[in-house]
């Protein structure tokens, strides 16, 4: 791995959290995610289940933890089952966990190797009347694709069909949504690295540059600084293109008068950043780009003071949406008749501003979380309004990450970044 070895602490804890959760007499199964294919002889680079990484630091592929609180033996209610490693595949394939370097990851005293997870889960089995599994249950999810979880959940329910199954989704919605301060500290390190890339792009981009050359500069900053690149795929929209919401082709040129839309993050240790910003192609905005930049500008401003603990997410989407619409009749897009005349359910400013201001966000830059309960303390969202305006080849988005407090305005982990038209033009033109 690329980044600094993280305090196992972090992971002993978390474990601790989810135990709580459990009912009396249960387990709990989390598997690693696969490798997956290209074709011939290729593979996608490996990418850690989040959640087993949330409980235990392991990032590596075949690996299983079982968490059994009420075990009869001590050693068993925290287990991890990891690949055996060998000289022959640390040559081939570099070197793999040990089970020394396991604990001292994850602090988990009992490793096994996966070889000896059939016989040792039968023993356990016979001890336990509930068994959590884990499945992807988020809103937003593609399910398509059968991962190496849902595999293991259709043979084992197979060869223990007697045992009541539960859910592990709601219990990790819940802990992961809260963040630890060793958490806080690895997404603000992933901010960070943003930050620097957004500084290095703001002395290079010049009219004619292609959306993919500024790509690259990100790509290189990211790795120059730990990160193993993108947190999730970057958006580089200049002029109309800034319009497509999930604009990802990045394949055009940057042209004299436009304005670039570049929504980008790096990831840390596979924690998130997410930040949108845009910049004048030619280092200066125009009065009518500097009105509608400033405009979203000030919804976000007012938007991040109401991400504090208590707030209910729907409530605050419509709250963001009536701030939105002022700013909207300011800039002549919609007038009282179109408010007058608009659906309750499609209001207006809609038109312009089309997605939701705020997510969570972690592990996985569209975070797990429950929408229905009132925001806590130690949770992390994005705050990015927009203006979309097609007919002007003008689309205006800007995003930081902010930290619930528990009392007064959130901890903006992007608070360093340039944001406003002047700080912009003067990095752009110095």
């Amino acid at each position: 791995m690329k980044y600094h070895k993280i305090d196992r602490n972090l992971f002993i804890d978390n474990r601790k959290r989810f135990a709580k959760n459990l009912k009396p007499n249960s387990l709990a199964i989390f598997n690693s995610n696969d490798i997956y294919p290209i074709s011939a002889d290729s593979t996608m680079p490996f990418n850690q289940h989040r959640d087993i990484f949330y409980l235990t630091g392991v990032d590596q592929e075949e690996s299983v933890l079982v968490i059994f609180p009420d075990a009869h033996d001590p050693k068993h209610r925290e287990i991890l089952f990891l690949k055996e490693t060998s000289e022959l595949i640390a040559i081939w394939e570099g070197e793999k966990l040990t089970k020394e370097a396991a604990f001292e990851t994850a602090g988990i005293k009992t490793v096994f190797w996966l070889d000896q997870m059939e016989s040792i889960m039968k023993v356990l089995m016979s001890q336990a009347e509930n068994v959590y599994l884990n499945t992807n249950e988020h809103t937003r999810a593609n399910t398509e694709v059968e991962t190496r979880e849902d595999r293991f959940i259709k043979t084992f329910k197979a060869k223990y069909p007697a045992h009541t199954y539960q859910k592990s989704a709601p219990i990790m919605h819940q802990i992961r949504a809260i963040k630890n301060p060793i958490e806080i500290e690895l997404m603000q390190n992933a901010c960070n690295i943003t930050d620097k890339g957004f500084r290095r792009i703001l002395s290079f981009i010049k009219p004619g540059v292609m959306e993919y050359e500024i790509e690259a500069e990100l790509m290189h900053e990211f790795l120059r600084n730990r990160s193993k690149g993108w947190a999730y795929t970057p958006i580089i929209a200049s002029g109309r293109n800034a319009c497509v919401l999930h604009y990802i082709e990045n394949n055009q040129e940057c042209k004299n008068g436009d304005v670039i839309l570049m929504d980008f993050g790096a990831e840390y240790a596979n924690y998130a950043s997410d930040m949108t910003r845009c910049v004048p192609v030619n280092g200066r905005f125009t009065e009518r780009q500097k009105a509608v930049y400033n405009a979203v500008l000030h919804v976000k401003n007012e938007a991040e003071k109401m991400l504090v603990e208590g707030t209910m997410m729907a409530e605050y989407h419509k709250e963001v949406g009536q701030i939105m619409q002022d700013q909207l009749v300011q800039l002549g897009l919609i007038d009282q008749t179109d408010i007058k005349n608009q659906n309750p359910d499609w209001p207006a400013y809609k038109k312009y501003f089309m997605h939701g201001t705020s997510h969570f966000i972690g592990l996985d830059t569209h975070d797990v979380g429950n929408w229905r309960e009132p925001i806590k303390e130690g949770m992390v969202f994005t705050c990015e309004p927009g203006i979309y305006i097609p007919d002007e080849n003008l689309g205006i988005r800007i995003e930081d990450d902010l930290v619930v407090q528990k009392s007064g305005d959130p901890i903006n982990l992007m608070g360093h970044i340039p944001i406003t038209v002047e700080e912009i033009e003067e990095i752009m033109n110095a």
